[in-house]
């Protein structure tokens, strides 16, 4: 009895926690899917004229969504958390306060948090406009240069495809790319002293063109040099080009053709030779002045005849040709004798009344 009474206890603990076990793996499993590396592709400032009590520093991250994006900025008293408003942007204003002390050489870094792991970026421009006033302590190194900007393109610039930018220029400087039709900015990191390389993937969302602005901006110690990409993302293509107007004063369009019946004059020998049929006839009817009557009705009735049959005989077709000119709108009617082989709607060259199709 009392071994029962175990069996059944131990039967009721399994129970209990049996459903537990999966959950805990199901979370497990799905805590360690999130615990792939962030990424930050772009992160800028909007540079301010002045760093006094009350100015606002607007911040723009771009990277792995669903994120947790933190700033600290060097000399303020507390960090800014930015707010994701579109998948992998996300966006925050600072207010500088009357007891920070940021200056235009202060470092900001960036820190996006996805799951255990945390991607940092560090701010590799001034908070100040390159025109701003400074002091002597502010002062900047010599401006930064791009020597080259160029980019491997791609057949196709659908989602998927690849885009690989190179730029030379200054040596241990940030490099940032935007591609207009592309949300965001993204790095190219030094490969080599003085190179800057990498590839970007053509997202879904994108709507980037052949012929898409692509700008490269260099910046070391505050200061900054802009280049724009002079060549056309598609390979093999070139970028569109606006089209010359075409002038010709020759060329027309086909507007009517006409097919036109010519008869020819009946001549004296088909009206005589009628009318002598004609008053034979008319001269074996009745007897007496009917007959002299009729004699007279039927050489003029074949009169009649014989010049209608003789106007048949001659009976000609000939064609008839409107068109008009593409340059001044004037209409112009050409004859031929035989058919010309052109249609209503043809594009064609007038050339001396000659007719030839416009290629």
């Amino acid at each position: 009895m009392f071994f029962r009474t175990c069996l059944h206890a131990v039967f009721a603990a399994m129970l209990a926690f049996g459903p537990a076990i999966p959950g805990g793996a199901q979370a497990q499993g799905y805590q360690s899917a999130r615990n792939y590396a962030p990424v930050i592709n772009g992160f800028n400032v909007e540079e301010v004229r002045r760093l006094n009590p009350g100015v606002e520093l607007h911040f723009d991250l771009y990277g792995s969504p669903g994120g947790v994006a933190t700033l600290r900025i060097d000399g303020a008293t507390r960090n800014l958390n930015l707010t994701e408003v579109e998948p992998g942007q996300y966006t925050g204003t600072y207010t500088i306060g009357t007891h920070d002390r940021i200056r235009p050489e202060s470092g900001v870094t960036a820190n996006l948090r996805l799951g255990n792991q945390v991607a940092t970026s560090l701010l590799s421009e001034s908070l100040l406009q390159p025109n701003a006033p400074r002091n002597r302590r502010g002062q900047l190194a010599s401006q930064p240069r791009v020597e080259r900007f160029d980019v491997q393109g791609s057949p196709d610039l659908g989602p998927g495809n690849e885009l690989r930018f190179t730029v030379f220029g200054t040596p241990g400087a940030r490099v940032e790319v935007a591609i207009a039709g592309a949300r965001g900015v993204f790095f190219l990191p030094e490969v080599r002293p003085g190179e800057y390389d990498a590839i970007y993937t053509i997202r879904n969302t994108d709507r980037i063109t052949a012929d898409s602005r692509v700008t490269a901006t260099i910046r070391a110690d505050g200061r900054y040099a802009t280049t724009v990409l002079g060549r056309p993302l598609l390979a093999g293509g070139r970028a569109s080009e606006p089209r010359q107007a075409r002038y010709c004063s020759n060329c027309a369009v086909v507007e009517a053709v006409n097919v036109i019946e010519v008869s020819g004059n009946g001549n004296y020998l088909g009206t005589a030779g009628g009318a002598v049929v004609g008053g034979l006839l008319g001269s074996q009817v009745g007897s007496g002045s009917g007959r002299t009557a009729a004699t007279v009705a039927g050489a003029v009735a074949g009169g009649l005849a014989g010049r209608n049959i003789q106007r048949n005989m001659n009976q000609e077709q000939r064609f008839e040709v409107m068109v008009r000119y593409s340059t001044s709108g004037a209409t112009q009617t050409l004859q031929y004798d035989n058919d010309p082989g052109v249609r209503q709607g043809d594009r064609v060259r007038v050339n001396n009344g000659v007719l030839t199709r416009d290629q």
